[in-house]
């Protein structure tokens, strides 16, 4: 695989041809025409794993093709940004003359950001020992030197071996306000920096005259969470994900933000703490009736929202919804276009050269008024 460009069309096709579709699946829900947001033709992604492939004295990157599980060699990777494909020509020239550092050396698993610092896991199918730790310790060293803010990680099984530390620091500047963000070795990180900008700035504009508190499930690393703070009296986030919610905490304090909450838990258990189904100890200090929520926000994983959550987020006036994936945003709306209209509506290409479309709506409870942003 080459870095050679592909011909404009081809994006500006693909493109269409998802807002095309997605017109389509939200043409039952009455929803406006779409806002369509734009991503990087090439090295949108700040995050990607490759296999690695031992050949006698050769090591390279190698990705399966989905349709044929044909192995493919990958020198450069066209979407990657630009200091994963600097960093894969490095590491390769290091690790093939390391008998050490090679030896079943199974995947490399990158995550950079758009500030310049990377984190790089090396995956095994062997156990690693202090030999490791002294030839990976000169391998960060040397990365270093030549001028890569790198952190070396080791897998194997039931081990991890971090050098220095687990986590890239990312660096937004998002409706003119520099966001910091903490990025942490494997837990989910938005993978196209750029496209994220694009879909925190519309989340600011679709709830820029918002009333009130916001509640949020599914909040990650508190990404949405901390930019949207500036919009409401205070925000009352949920995650369930150990790392993501520490991310979340050291991104609050970095941000100098003092209106947002985390609370560990699922979205599922905070439907329940809500409904009085169950009591939880993790909510023993925080008043939830004195939080005045008139937006829910919601971001879940690819199989949408459950039934009990649906009915929960159904009494919020506004819903703010971003779907990664659009077939179980339909099921979804199917019970919320009952009580609520899509007001906004947001095509976010996170992926160019796939089927995938990630996008955003904003539902207002009928008879309320449209809102004016």
């Amino acid at each position: 695989m080459t870095t050679e460009t592909l011909p404009n069309e081809v994006y500006e096709n693909q493109l269409a041809e998802k807002a095309t579709r997605l017109k389509d699946m939200m043409a039952a829900f009455q929803a406006p025409e779409a806002d369509v947001f734009r991503s990087r033709a090439q090295h949108y992604r700040m995050r990607a794993e490759f296999r690695v492939w031992h050949e006698d004295d050769d090591l390279y990157h190698i990705m399966f093709d989905q349709q044929t599980k044909e192995k493919i060699r990958i020198d450069h990777f066209l979407p990657g940004s630009e200091l994963i494909n600097q960093l894969m020509v490095v590491m390769m020239e290091a690790l093939r003359p390391s008998p050490v550092l090679r030896r079943k050396l199974f995947q490399l698993d990158y995550l950079t950001t758009m500030s310049g610092e990377a984190v790089i896991t090396l995956i095994y199918h062997r156990p690693l020992d202090d030999e490791w730790r002294e030839h990976a310790g000169a391998l960060r060293a040397a990365l270093r030197g030549l001028g890569f803010e790198v952190n070396l990680i080791g897998r194997a099984t039931k081990t991890k071996i971090c050098l220095d530390r687990d986590y890239a620091d990312e660096r937004l500047m998002v409706d003119g306000q520099e966001m910091i963000y903490r990025q942490i070795e494997n837990s989910f990180t938005q993978p196209n920096a750029m496209v994220n900008i694009q879909m925190l700035e519309w989340a600011i504009s679709a709830t820029r005259n918002a009333q009130g508190d916001l509640l949020e499930l599914y909040c990650g690393n508190g990404n949405f969470s901390l930019a949207l703070a500036r919009n409401f009296t205070r925000v009352l986030a949920t995650e369930i994900a150990k790392p993501s919610v520490e991310a979340a905490q050291f991104n609050i304090a970095a941000n100098g933000i003092d209106n947002v909450r985390i609370i560990r838990m699922s979205a599922e258990e905070f439907t329940q703490a809500m409904g009085g189904v169950r009591e939880f100890t993790r909510l023993k200090d925080i008043d939830l009736t004195s939080y005045r929520c008139e937006t829910i926000f919601v971001d879940p994983p690819r199989s949408g929202l459950d039934e009990a959550t649906v009915r929960l987020v159904q009494a919020y006036p506004r819903i703010l919804y971003i779907s990664c994936n659009p077939e179980s945003l339909c099921r979804n709306l199917a019970t919320l276009s009952e009580s609520h209209s899509i007001e906004r509506l947001a095509l976010f290409d996170q992926f160019p050269y796939t089927r995938h479309m990630e996008c955003g709506v904003l539902l207002v409870k009928k008879g309320s008024g449209p809102t004016t942003n």
